[in-house]
């Protein structure tokens, strides 16, 4: 019988969530919608599923402190952490994470569930069923699974899977498609073929190493250089899993979520996960709105008042002040660089 086993990416800088998020704490440090962070809330979704001495945070050295802090007794903390020697995007992120399994005990016959670090996902229930359906499909089918979620609007931040004939729990995988415009995001939607790309999939071990070796030679070439990956990581190809492997594999599954999702590219994107709420107020000491509505909020200790002003996104962090349209969320990244 396979063992199952996590590998949670959380080396990214995640500074869309500026000026809360930066690049000395990016966002799967921080604590955004509950009293622990997005990490800690990732580790916790395996929790009966996965035991702790099977989960592994793959990371760069620069955070390996962070990712001890912030995922205490949810994993089997002790040399179970990866560490990239710099980051070099998730191909080869996950080809030497897959390296550092084999060599710490996994057989090449268990199955590795990969998932990102810093998405938010409520229903932990529905999270795990779809899961067990997807990691039993893996192992049925011999095939990567990738987790679709069915998407509810034209969304133009996000990758779209196209999905082919049916297929155990799910379906194969006719394509991958690259963030679009509107108007074809709109037919996406319409056509009900399509499913976001949430870049969570698990595979059996040697799965993935076969459709790396077949369908990305130029980075399955460095697996033995591994050993010694302080010296030669650098000297790997620096490209997603998507474009090296994923786009390119015939053995590529999708199963559809039956849980909420967001990846929380922007602070608007807070909005989603509150929908009820007259206006979003994710930490403030008190806010008072007067014929306000829309906002998101996210000052810690501060008194927040706010008149006449709608679809706003109001941060206060430390000796930073940042105020824009919700729809402009996405400008955090012209503040950044002139700060």
């Amino acid at each position: 019988m396979q063992n199952l086993f996590t590998l949670i990416m959380a080396g990214g800088k995640g500074t869309r969530l500026w000026p809360y998020s930066t690049q000395d704490r990016p966002k799967q440090y921080l604590k955004i919608n509950s009293d622990r962070t997005l990490l800690e809330e990732t580790l916790a979704r395996f929790d009966g599923l996965v035991p702790l001495e099977q989960r592994y945070v793959v990371t760069t050295a620069e955070q390996e402190l962070m990712v001890l802090e912030s995922s205490k007794k949810l994993f089997a903390s002790q040399g179970h952490t990866i560490l990239e020697p710099q980051g070099r995007n998730t191909a080869p992120c996950i080809l030497l994470s897959l390296y550092e399994l084999l060599h710490r005990g996994a057989s090449s016959q268990d199955v590795v569930a990969i998932m990102p670090s810093d998405h938010v996902i409520l229903n932990v229930k529905g999270f795990q069923h779809t899961l067990q359906k997807s990691i039993a499909m893996a192992v049925e089918e011999e095939r990567i699974v990738t987790i679709g979620i069915p998407p509810h609007k034209p969304h133009t931040g996000y990758g779209y899977i196209e999905r082919a004939k049916s297929l155990g729990h799910g379906f194969e995988v006719s394509s991958f498609r690259e963030k679009p415009n509107l108007e074809t995001a709109t037919s996406y939607l319409q056509s009900g073929n399509y499913f976001w790309n949430a870049g969570m999939f698990m595979a059996k071990i040697e799965v993935l190493l076969a459709e790396f070796e077949r369908c990305a030679p130029e980075i399955f070439e460095h697996w033995e250089s591994l050993k010694d990956a302080s010296s030669h990581y650098k000297n790997i190809p620096a490209i997603s899993i998507d474009y090296a492997v994923m786009e390119k594999s015939d053995r590529v599954a999708v199963v559809p979520a039956e849980f909420d999702w967001n990846d929380l590219g922007s602070w608007d994107a807070l909005q989603e996960i509150y929908p009820e709420q007259e206006n979003v107020v994710l930490a403030a000491q008190e806010c008072k709105a007067l014929q306000s509505q829309g906002n998101i909020i996210f000052a810690p200790g501060m008194k927040v008042c706010l008149g006449d002003v709608n679809d706003l996104v109001v941060v206060a962090v430390n000796d930073t002040l940042m105020i824009l349209p919700k729809e402009q969320a996405q400008r955090v990244k012209e503040f950044q660089s002139s700060t």
